[in-house]
C-alpha cells in the first residue's frame, strides 16, 4: 500500500518552513527539548524533526499536538480567521446583484 501525499508549491513550503522554525523557537524560548516534547506528546523524534523542518508529510494533527504542548494551539483558530480576498469577492458579488435586481413593476 503507497502513501498518498499532498502537492505542495514551493510558496507553500516556504510557509511550512516558517512554522516549523517559530516551533522550534517556541520550544527554545521553553527549554524544552525534542527529547522532552517527544514524551509529552507521544511523537518519534524523526516526527518531531520533521515538524521543526516544516515537512508537508506530517499530518496537521500532528502540527496541533506540538503546538498543544506549546500552550500554542489557539493561534491554529487564527488561520484564515481574517479572510480579506472572501470578504471582497463578498462585496463584488452584493455590488453587482444589487444591479442585477429587476425592477419592479408598478400598476396603477
Amino acid at each position: 500500500m503507497s502513501s498518498r501525499s499532498a502537492v505542495v508549491f514551493p510558496k507553500d513550503l516556504r510557509m511550512l518552513k516558517i512554522l516549523g522554525e517559530n516551533i522550534s523557537l517556541a520550544m527554545k524560548r521553553r527549554k524544552i527539548t525534542q527529547t522532552r516534547l517527544s514524551e509529552r506528546t507521544g511523537l518519534s523524534m524523526p516526527t518531531l524533526r520533521n515538524i521543526t523542518r516544516g515537512e508537508p508529510s506530517v499530518s496537521i494533527g500532528h502540527y496541533l499536538v506540538v503546538l498543544s504542548v506549546l500552550g500554542l494551539a489557539e493561534d491554529l483558530g487564527k488561520v484564515a480567521l481574517d479572510d480579506e480576498f472572501g470578504r471582497r469577492l463578498q462585496d463584488i458579488e452584493l455590488l453587482t446583484s444589487k444591479h442585477k435586481k429587476k425592477p419592479t413593476s408598478q400598476s396603477s
